[in-house]
């Protein structure tokens, strides 16, 4: 009842002044709009995750004794952090997808292993975890040697040490950067309309397109997207002052 009642004044706001929001009183519009929204909380949230495993797993992995290990990782951070997003999306999708081989579906259909979705997942997972693994790095280099070799005189492995030891503290001291490129990852997730991914802007053109209210539907997603950034900042800020101890990142001299 409520909701028809909001419908109902959006739709005389719309009559009255032009201001088209069909988000509100359109269940159709309404539906592609939620639907989107979810698609890009959906996107930042997997891509977040798997950036920070990425992060952590490289850093660690640029320490070990073999050089081929070491070289492997640093050209994954040189290539995904020295080249466009965009292009990324488009070498997984249009180049790699293309050459990978292709299964049935229920219908006998043959389509691609991966869809449009998980590529952009795969590919922006990629970029945001080549830039946390150079993070995770800068905090690793920052713990004091002496830790690193208190740990490995009470018998740590150098996994033991690394997982123990030296990343929490890491983690603590690299958070802020971290922070920045995970609000970065969620605003890049916007290119993942160009491989059609019904993610917030893919559907906004359509409804824009459909309802002529490009102006307002530009005004509805700076909003979104300052929103979404915005409870993003108050959790990652949250995570830090939860983690925060006396002498390591923004816990030092508190």
């Amino acid at each position: 009842m409520l909701m028809e009642t909001v419908a109902r004044w959006f739709l005389d706001l719309y009559e009255t002044t032009g201001i088209n929001l069909t988000i509100v009183y359109d269940a159709y519009d309404r539906q592609r709009f939620l639907s989107g929204l979810g698609m890009t909380i959906y996107l930042a949230v997997v891509c977040i995750l798997i950036s920070i495993a990425i992060g952590a797993v490289g850093a660690w992995a640029q320490g070990s004794p073999l050089r081929v290990v070491r070289g492997l990782v640093n050209g994954f951070v040189v290539i995904f952090r020295n080249t466009p997003p965009l292009v990324q999306i488009f070498f997984f999708y249009f180049g790699l997808g293309q050459i990978l081989p292709r299964i049935e579906d229920a219908d006998g259909m043959r389509v691609p292993i991966l869809t449009n979705v998980q590529w952009a997942i795969v590919s922006l997972s990629l970029f945001a975890g080549a830039f946390n693994v150079e993070i995770f790095r800068s905090g690793l280099e920052a713990v004091p040697r002496t830790t690193t070799e208190a740990a490995q005189a009470l018998g740590y492995t150098r996994l033991g040490v690394y997982r123990h030891v030296l990343l929490p503290l890491a983690l603590r001291i690299c958070l802020p950067a971290l922070n920045n490129n995970l609000v970065n990852l969620l605003k890049t997730t916007t290119l993942a309309y160009a491989i059609a991914v019904p993610e917030t802007l893919y559907v906004s053109k359509q409804i824009w397109t459909d309802s002529q209210n490009v102006p307002v539907m530009m005004i509805v997603l700076l909003i979104v997207y300052t929103l979404l950034v915005g409870i993003l900042v108050f959790i990652m800020h949250r995570w830090e002052k939860a983690l925060a101890i006396p002498g390591y990142g923004q816990g030092s001299g508190r």
